[in-house]
């Protein structure tokens, strides 16, 4: 091999493994935390209900939520019931306060908040634990986080 091929080649193979791997994506994804509900906190039910977290199954394929789970940073976690199923693409939105849950929307059942209204973070598990996403936040100057 000639020298200058050689130097090409090494630069080539250099550039290739340097480049940054591009991480997958979950295949259930948060995509936002709304942490500071609308107007004054005085723990209404609708108040609670403006609090709440949204996440989408990215796959082409539903998935069971049985036995999944959203926690905060301090530990209050909401574990998804058997039959909770999420179709392929769709959304699901986590609500901290009560209501009727359905296909679309969940409820906590809290009388509390869940979400700082400064900083916190956001984690999705699946049924062994493994956390399968994270989103965290750092601001008191915004009411929700965009997690993608």
């Amino acid at each position: 091999m000639r020298p200058t091929t050689l130097i090409l080649a090494c630069a080539a193979a250099l550039i290739a493994t340097a480049a940054p791997a591009q991480a997958a994506v979950p295949k259930i994804q948060l995509v936002k935390v709304y942490y500071d509900s609308p107007g004054v906190d005085r723990r209404a039910n609708a108040s609670l209900n403006g609090e709440y977290a949204v996440v989408r199954n990215t796959t082409r394929a539903a998935i069971d939520l049985e036995g999944w789970t959203i926690a905060d940073q301090t530990g209050y976690r909401y574990t998804f019931v058997p039959g909770q199923v999420l179709k392929a693409g769709k959304s699901l939105t986590l609500r901290t306060g009560q209501g009727t849950s359905g296909t679309s929307t969940v409820y906590w059942g809290r009388r509390a908040y869940v979400w700082n209204n400064d900083k916190d973070s956001a984690y999705v598990r699946d049924a062994n634990r493994k956390i399968i996403d994270k989103c965290s936040y750092n601001s008191s100057y915004r009411d929700s986080v965009s997690c993608l």
